[in-house]
C-alpha cells in the first residue's frame, strides 16, 4: 500500500491542497499527481515537482487515495469515466465538492468504496481551513490519515453526513460573516481616528487574536469578555449598545437563514 495522491481537479481548492500538502511536510511533491484540462496552470507545482497531467485515468493508476475537487456538474461524469478504473481494495475517495453527498457517488460507484466527504472553507489556501468530514466503510486507519491530512491544512472535525449543510453555513459562509464583522470595526476604527491600514491591522489581529485565545484555551467567549470588562467600563457599554441594536440576535438569524436556504434550494 502507498499513500500517494491523486487531486482530480487542479483550480483553486485541489491547487490549494496540493501546496498546502507540500508545504507542511505531509507529502512529498512525486507524492501527489493533479489533473486538469488545461495543465499550464499547473506550472508552478510541476515545478515543485507535483506530477501534472490531463488524464484522470491515469491519476488513479498512480495513487491510493484520490480526493475529488471538480465542479459540481461534471462529477457525475468523471465518475462514469473512472468507475472500470477504480477498485475497492485499493482506492479510497475523498470529495471536497460542495452538495455532493455520499449516496451520490455510490449510486455510481456502489457501495463497497471507502468514501469521505470533506468540507473545507477559504482559508486552506493559508492552511488553516476548518474542514468537516464524514465517512463511509472507513477503517480507523483510513481515518487517522484523512484527519492528519486535513489537519495539516487547518484543524479538522468529523461530524454526521446530515450536519454537513449546517457546516457549511458555519464553517464556509461563517468565513464571510467574520469579514464583514472585520469590515464594520475597520469603519469604527476610521471614524474614531484611524487611517484604513492601520485599523484593518488592528481588527484583523484582534480577531486573530481572540481565536486562538478560544482554540488554545478550550474557554467559552464569555469567560474571555468578562476579562476585558470592567464596572462602568468602555467594553461594557459598546457591548451593550451593539446587543440593543440587535447585535447578536442579527448574527443567529442571519445563520439559521443561510441554512435554510441551502436545505430550500437541495
Amino acid at each position: 500500500m502507498n499513500n500517494n495522491i491523486a487531486i482530480i481537479g487542479g483550480g483553486n481548492l485541489g491547487s490549494a491542497i496540493a501546496e498546502g500538502l507540500i508545504s507542511s511536510g505531509f507529502a512529498q511533491p512525486q507524492q501527489i499527481i493533479i489533473t486538469k484540462r488545461n495543465i499550464a496552470t499547473l506550472e508552478p507545482l510541476q515545478q515543485k515537482g507535483v506530477q501534472v497531467s490531463s488524464d484522470n485515468t491515469a491519476a488513479i493508476q498512480f495513487a491510493e487515495w484520490v480526493i475529488l475537487a471538480v465542479k459540481p456538474f461534471q462529477i457525475k461524469d468523471i465518475l462514469q469515466q473512472l468507475k472500470p478504473h477504480l477498485q475497492a481494495g485499493r482506492h479510497k475517495l475523498v470529495s471536497v465538492i460542495t452538495g455532493i453527498w455520499i449516496k451520490d457517488m455510490q449510486e455510481i460507484l456502489g457501495n463497497d468504496f471507502t468514501l469521505f466527504r470533506a468540507m473545507p472553507n477559504t482559508a486552506i489556501a493559508i492552511r488553516e481551513s476548518i474542514t468537516c468530514v464524514c465517512r463511509y466503510n472507513a477503517s480507523s486507519g483510513d481515518s487517522e490519515y484523512i484527519s492528519n491530512l486535513f489537519n495539516n491544512l487547518g484543524k479538522t472535525v468529523f461530524i454526521e453526513e446530515k450536519l454537513m449543510d449546517a457546516a457549511t453555513v458555519l464553517g464556509a459562509c461563517g468565513t464571510a460573516y467574520a469579514m464583514r464583522y472585520i469590515r464594520a470595526n475597520i469603519q469604527g476604527g476610521i471614524e474614531i481616528g484611524f487611517d484604513a491600514a492601520t485599523a484593518a491591522l488592528i481588527a484583523a489581529q484582534t480577531v486573530k487574536g481572540a481565536a486562538q485565545l478560544l482554540l488554545t484555551k478550550h474557554t467559552h467567549p464569555e469567560q474571555e469578555i468578562d476579562k476585558v470588562t470592567t464596572p462602568k467600563g468602555c467594553t461594557i457599554a459598546g457591548l451593550n449598545e451593539m446587543e440593543h441594536q440587535g447585535f447578536s440576535s442579527s448574527l443567529i438569524k442571519g445563520v439559521v437563514t443561510s441554512y435554510k436556504k441551502i436545505v430550500t434550494d437541495m
